[in-house]
């Protein structure tokens, strides 16, 4: 029989482990110990090359059906500035707050999935279904080497899933609030308009690009994308940028360049926008160069009896019905909705990247019941 784990000192010795991305230090390796003496087989994934190299990790206990998979990340942001209360690598406990860095992002969520895991195999030490854990030290970077290659195994070997439930800090201020079933789109475009240089007072020997780049713009922005769907607020477009690299009030500038970020709803694709964008640019300015990078697509997971398990076990550990939403900003989950369905709850998000990031230990010992409550209803 496994015995039980102690969710604080887990998370405490993960956050000790300095892993900012892509770089897991020894995070993963002690964490693939831990589920090697649960019983899990442990396979450590490294993909990329040089300085792209990332560590990744997927474990597995049990064989049969239904399958359920936690799914995280070891890596962190940089601790920042000074003025941390705490060593943001000590996992220092102080009058029931764990503080360090991961401490809610997410190596605090990674943390109840074992503990979570640990409780119910003491109850549980045979049971029906499978359980796994894909990490990857590659979420918070450019996510190139991370969980979207090791789904990409996964389907090679034959581990997919048929649910799959990521940590991320989804509770804005207590914990049972949302439950994140979806996540918006998001596309960065690099808009470049080229004109001739030349001097203010005689505007006709040049050709102002930023005139141009301005009805661009105006263009773009003048009406709505969309009013949202049943499940998505509306579309967003917003500028971020607009560079001249002029420091002369006499001179108009041979090149304007603009960038802009629209996070989309599942009325649009990343393709589709980026037609418009491009329609729109060539109106303005025929010869202009646009650049555009879709960071992931729209995607929704709907309501059935995965998400019901596990906002039944919000419920009942925490007293709250969850909302189920689907706003925010991009996560691995846009990988693995390619492949099965997903949803997203973890802890409070309200400290995350920041210096002094912390939980509270009370959160962590409840995210573990939810977890273990959700293995209850789905494996058992």
């Amino acid at each position: 029989m496994t015995s039980t784990l102690d969710v604080t000192a887990i998370a405490s010795d993960l956050i000790r482990c300095p892993s900012v991305s892509p770089d897991p230090g020894k995070t993963q390796i002690a964490l693939g110990e831990t589920l090697s003496g649960m019983g899990f087989d442990v396979v450590h994934l490294p993909f990329g090359e040089g300085d792209e190299r990332t560590p990744n990790l997927f474990a597995r206990r049990g064989k049969g059906g239904p399958h359920l998979c936690f799914a995280g990340h070891t890596d962190v942001v940089p601790p920042g500035g000074n003025g941390w209360r705490h060593d943001p690598y000590a996992g220092a406990v102080e009058e029931g707050i764990l503080y360090g860095r991961g401490a809610c992002d997410m190596k605090g969520g990674i943390a109840a999935f074992v503990a979570a895991v640990s409780a119910f195999l003491a109850k549980y030490p045979e049971p029906h279904g499978s359980i796994s854990l894909l990490i990857t030290g590659d979420e918070e970077g450019p996510a190139r080497f991370g969980t979207k290659k090791v789904l990409e195994w996964m389907k090679d070997n034959n581990q997919i899933p048929d649910f799959c439930v990521v940590g991320e800090p989804t509770n804005p201020v207590s914990m049972g609030e949302v439950i994140k079933i979806g996540r918006r789109g998001s596309i960065n475009v690099a808009i470049t308009v080229r004109g001739r240089q030349g001097h203010v007072a005689y505007p006709h020997r040049a050709d102002n690009p930023v005139h141009r780049l301005i009805g661009i713009l105006s263009e773009l922005t003048e009406k709505p994308l969309d009013q949202g769907s049943e499940w998505f607020e509306p579309s967003s477009l917003q500028v971020t940028s607009i560079d001249v690299g002029n420091s002369a009030t006499n001179v108009i500038p041979a090149e304007a360049v603009a960038r802009l970020n629209i996070r989309f709803n599942d009325l649009h694709s990343g393709a589709s926008l980026e037609q418009w964008i491009e329609q729109v640019c060539r109106k303005h300015a025929p010869d202009c160069q646009v650049e555009a990078r879709i960071s992931g697509e729209s995607f929704l997971t709907q309501p059935g009896k995965d998400v019901e398990a596990l906002k039944a076990s919000v419920e009942s550990v925490t007293g709250r019905t969850p909302r189920l939403d689907t706003g925010g900003g991009t996560s691995d989950a846009r990988f693995i909705a390619q492949y099965c369905p997903v949803a997203e709850f973890g802890l409070v998000g309200a400290s995350m990247h920041q210096i002094d990031e912390h939980v509270a230990v009370s959160d962590l010992n409840t995210l573990t019941l939810i977890y273990e409550q959700l293995l209850e209803r789905t494996v058992a």
